[in-house]
């Protein structure tokens, strides 16, 4: 399979950023939703994104946003593209539209295949109110062979990432509560394991 995609998301200080950086991340995430205990304001997390690299992707988090919040907050926090949950408003931007693993899912894959914009499509598990970040993993299979660029969401840490691609196959994949050691705060050893694990179960895919 080729190489998949790493995304660490809810990340929250510029230790954790280059931490997960360089271990190997492609890609940081910054929630900008209130309700998550992973919140960042747009300005701290441009402090932290002026500090990384070109290569690294800077993803912001956004729950059920107007346009005109999403484009100011990936032009103040110095963002490359938006993670849409919830509807989606005309945008001017780069981004990924998040869905839950529900019933009904590939339907409205292929609806939003014919109408979006979108670069990717993020699959979590169904967490209501709380909008991801649960740690709640659900059965990967129902994603395999979905159309479109697949990042996989929902529970995945070291211990299950390599069932996971074997059985979704997915674009890419991204981590964020199972990798911490508080919520925001990242556990080194947890976050470099993970994404050991990725890079080792691509190889036994090939």
């Amino acid at each position: 399979m080729n190489r998949v995609f790493i995304k660490i998301c809810g990340i929250t200080c510029l230790e954790d950023a280059q931490m997960a950086v360089a271990a190997g991340a492609d890609a940081l995430g910054f929630n900008f939703w209130p309700g998550s205990p992973r919140h960042i304001a747009p300005q701290d997390a441009a402090r932290i994104t002026a500090k990384l690299g070109a290569n690294t992707v800077k993803i912001g988090v956004f729950v059920d946003p107007n346009a005109v919040e999403i484009a100011e907050t990936v032009r103040a926090a110095g963002l490359d593209l938006a993670q849409i949950h919830g509807s989606v408003p005309p945008l001017t931007v780069h981004f990924w539209q998040a869905f839950s693993a529900g019933p009904g899912l590939e339907n409205d894959l292929r609806a939003a295949l014919e109408t979006s914009r979108a670069e990717a499509f993020l699959i979590d598990a169904p967490a209501g109110a709380q909008r991801g970040g649960t740690g709640r993993a659900f059965d990967w299979s129902v994603v395999r062979g979905l159309p479109g660029r697949i990042v996989l969401a929902g529970g995945l840490g070291p211990d299950n990432v390599a069932q996971a691609i074997r059985q979704a196959r997915p674009w890419g994949v991204d981590a964020c509560s199972r990798l911490e050691s508080a919520p925001g705060r990242k556990d080194p050893a947890q976050v470099g394991a993970f994404i050991q694990t990725v890079r080792q179960a691509e190889l036994q895919e090939q």
